[in-house]
């Protein structure tokens, strides 16, 4: 069956990887050009500065994890430094089919949707239904939840719809002029969504009405990051778009710096974080963005094609790092997010195709090859904690728990208490006792 989900990913993606015979006749005839051609990284010039992130303190009670990445500006990074192994597994909940996306989480429920388009809530408390409904053929995106409702971006067929958190009903559809997996995000009673059409929309969250449509010119794969009233989104021509929430508007346009057939077209969502946008790109390189002007004030190569979108975290124990996954490598980085430098990197079995999220002093990730999550602390990159499912985007929290993304479940995974260790221990002393019991009368 993982064949079967690899086959399904590579499929509503065929744009884009191709095909492996393709990729390598273009790299065979231009490997010279891409040698000769191939601008270098770009380095942070002096003095190299970012803005310093205001301490709002860790989270001590349940929170919501509304949208795709945590927050408006995708970091993927929650400070709550209990939720951290060891883990035990409370519920796990069957997704029927691919889960490539992480639901959100808020109040006491969880919304998601699989990948043939089956939408459903879950009680976080027992990992029950409360609700199933079958609202596309084919998806590839997280709900957003805001002003009471849902939010979904659908492939097939290309729609934004609306739906009640209670039930699943209906509220309002809008159907695009192409497909699209980009995980909307709701600015007040703005909808915002781009289209593999090369159309950023924004609709009305009450009504669904089209409040402006802007043509970036790429198509558009990733969920816009919003910060400071402006969507940052980038597009398959390699460009990178700041776009005003208010109206539409274009504040600014910045390309890439990727060359041939892996030139740096923009997959994966962009992360705003301290003065910054941060995201990777086809080219195999993570480019750091002024957030005012769009000139790129730094680029860094790492090992492979980026599709995953990155996380961005200042925690208690490490600087202000940025992390990415590669497609057709094995590594994951953690870059300082100030000049790019690699602050570490580990091995993780397999290419990374999902985002990965911070949660306390850990950063989680998973690969696709595998099907590992891993646990990295984000201080020196040492391993923690291993997790035997998850591909893409593997967890997010409530502040309270962990919900790991496996292919085709979700896990609430609550952190182990002392009475809990203590509670297993006991348990493990009186089933050997009774086992020597055993032995003892046999004999």
């Amino acid at each position: 069956m993982r064949d079967t989900a690899k086959n399904l990913w590579t499929d509503h993606r065929w744009a884009t990887l191709g095909t492996v015979a393709l990729v390598g006749a273009i790299v065979a005839a231009g490997v010279g050009y891409l040698i000769l051609k191939r601008p270098s990284d770009k380095s942070c010039p002096d003095p190299c500065t970012i803005e310093t992130t205001t301490d709002k303190g860790p989270v001590t009670k349940t929170v919501d994890w509304p949208l795709y990445g945590f927050d408006k500006e995708r970091t993927r990074y929650l400070d709550a430094p209990k939720a951290k192994p060891p883990f035990t597994t409370k519920w796990r909940f069957k997704g029927r089919r691919l889960l490539e996306y992480s639901p959100i989480a808020v109040g006491g429920a969880l919304y998601g949707i699989n990948n043939n388009g089956l939408a459903f809530a879950i009680k976080k408390k027992t990992g029950k239904a409360r609700w199933t409904r079958e609202v596309a053929s084919r998806n590839a995106s997280a709900p957003a939840y805001g002003n009471k409702a849902l939010f979904i971006s659908n492939l097939e067929p290309g729609q934004v719809i609306s739906i009640n958190t209670k039930n699943g009903h209906t509220l309002w559809r809008r159907s695009l002029p192409g497909r699209t997996e980009s995980s909307p995000v709701v600015v007040g009673n703005t909808v915002i969504a781009g289209c593999e059409c090369g159309t950023l929309y924004a609709f009305d969250a009450a009504t669904g009405k089209t409040l402006w449509q802007t043509s970036l010119g790429g198509e558009l794969k990733a969920a816009p990051a919003i910060g400071n009233g402006v969507a940052y989104i980038g597009d398959y021509s390699g460009t990178m778009s700041a776009v005003r929430v208010s109206d539409g508007s274009i504040k600014w346009q910045s390309d890439s710096s990727g060359t041939g057939y892996a030139a740096g077209a923009f997959y994966g969502t962009a992360a705003v974080a301290f003065g910054r946008v941060y995201a990777g790109a086809k080219d195999g390189r993570v480019y750091s963005f002024n957030k005012d002007t769009g000139s790129v004030v730094w680029s860094h190569t790492i090992g492979g094609q980026v599709y995953a979108g990155g996380a961005a975290a200042d925690t208690p124990g490490s600087p202000p790092t940025v992390y990415f996954g590669t497609y057709g490598g094995s590594r994951f980085y953690a870059l300082d997010a100030r000049d790019g430098d690699e602050r570490w990197s580990a091995d993780v079995g397999g290419s990374v195709i999902g985002a990965a999220s911070v949660v306390g002093e850990i950063v989680y990730v998973a690969n696709l090859d595998t099907t590992v999550t891993d646990g990295f602390n984000v201080a020196n990159g040492n391993k923690v904690w291993t997790f035997k499912d998850g591909a893409y985007n593997p967890v997010i929290s409530d502040g309270s728990n962990l919900y790991l993304t496996g292919y085709k479940t979700i896990y609430r995974l609550k952190p182990r208490t002392a009475a809990d260790v203590k509670r297993k221990a006991s348990k493990s002393a009186a089933a050997a006792k009774q086992k020597a019991k055993g032995k003892k009368k046999k004999g």
